[in-house]
């Protein structure tokens, strides 16, 4: 029997990844969809079929069995308690909240109703799998290494987005969740004891740096966030972690790269996470050890087969009590060291701003 689903979003995310993922999926079934744009709604009932409604006051938990949340982040923790609150069990992809308040907020609603899903895609490609399995051989994990780069990969700016009051903030938050998801499932989760970071804002208001695939109009809102963040990380496990994503650079392609070193040997891991073209065009997973180098095998894949993978495994999640309070206690590690981060960013940017001695 199929999973009766509610799509609350209908943004880029919602029509472009969520829906035709849920629709070409055998156990899922989109019955409803939710936004508050009458002109969103109409496009979307027309070309679709499916009931839309204003509002998420409309769902019940007797008409849907799970409520897929893709609307913006500043709303995600608003939209989503209001579903848990009806009993409604929710999947909320990155970012599962903004700041460590929200998570508090996300965790009273859950224990009064519906169970919270949440995840990031990206543990769930046959490269990251691949590495998995070779860090076990590596000995003592002492650093890692875990950058997210995009040669150009603004989203629109003036758009949500790109507007920290709306997003959160820029290319940490947006593309560094994945990372930070990245690094616990593949060393197990740990509390980050010390985060030093830096960001800038050099591509974010120009239009020849934007995502291309996106396809989003242009906005007429200078953007406000950081298009890079360059950081240093220290777990309670004793592992430093260098932290750098950006949504623009000058590199020849959008490039993700984990490099593991441990006492035995270093694994790297260089690919292109998420949807853009202008990408790696295989991963490479290597091993190193003494001097010598080994290129290990990984599955070709295509785009985007991770979400599908997401999908595979969401309907078990959902039939498990045991997940509730896990997709909480998994996102508060992670936003800690993004508040952290831009703790560290504004007070670098302070002692910038700071006249010289003379």
């Amino acid at each position: 029997m199929s999973v009766r689903v509610a799509l609350a979003g209908l943004g880029w995310a919602g029509r472009e990844l969520w829906l035709p993922l849920l629709r070409e999926h055998g156990g899922f079934e989109v019955v409803a969809a939710v936004d508050a744009d009458p002109v969103a709604r109409a496009a979307f009932g027309e070309a679709t079929g499916i009931a839309v409604h204003p509002a998420v006051d409309a769902l019940t938990a007797g008409a849907v069995d799970l409520a897929v949340v893709a609307v913006p982040n500043h709303l995600h923790v608003e939209v989503a308690g209001a579903l848990l609150a009806a009993g409604i069990p929710v999947f909320l992809e990155k970012p599962v909240c903004l700041t460590s308040a929200e998570a508090d907020i996300l965790a009273a609603a859950e224990r009064g109703g519906g169970m919270l899903l949440a995840g990031s895609a990206a543990r769930y490609r046959g490269d990251v799998q691949a590495l998995g399995r070779v860090v076990p051989d590596l000995g003592d994990v002492r650093h890692v290494d875990l950058a997210w780069v995009r040669a150009r990969g603004v989203p629109r700016p003036g758009g949500w987005f790109t507007r920290r009051d709306r997003a959160g903030g820029g290319a940490l938050l947006d593309l560094g969740w994945h990372l930070l998801d990245t690094l616990a499932f593949l060393l197990g989760p740990a509390r980050v004891t010390q985060v030093a970071g830096v960001t800038s804002d050099d591509f974010v208001n120009l239009d020849a740096w934007r995502a291309a695939w996106r396809r989003d109009r242009s906005g007429a809102v200078a953007a406000d966030v950081e298009d890079t963040a360059r950081g240093f990380l220290v777990r309670d496990d004793g592992v430093s972690v260098s932290l750098r994503t950006g949504w623009a650079s000058h590199e020849a392609r959008d490039v993700s790269l984990i490099r593991v070193e441990g006492s035995a040997g270093t694994a790297e891991l260089r690919c292109t996470f998420g949807f853009s073209p202008n990408r790696e065009p295989e991963p490479v997973l290597t091993v190193t050890r003494e001097g010598t180098t080994t290129r290990l095998a990984v599955p070709a894949e295509e785009i985007g087969v991770e979400y599908r993978r997401q999908l595979d495994a969401l309907a078990a999640m959902l039939a498990d009590p045991g997940n509730r309070g896990r997709a909480v206690a998994a996102a508060r590690p992670i936003v800690h060291v993004i508040e952290n981060f831009y703790a560290s960013a504004r007070s670098a940017r302070a002692r910038r701003a700071e006249p010289a001695f003379q």
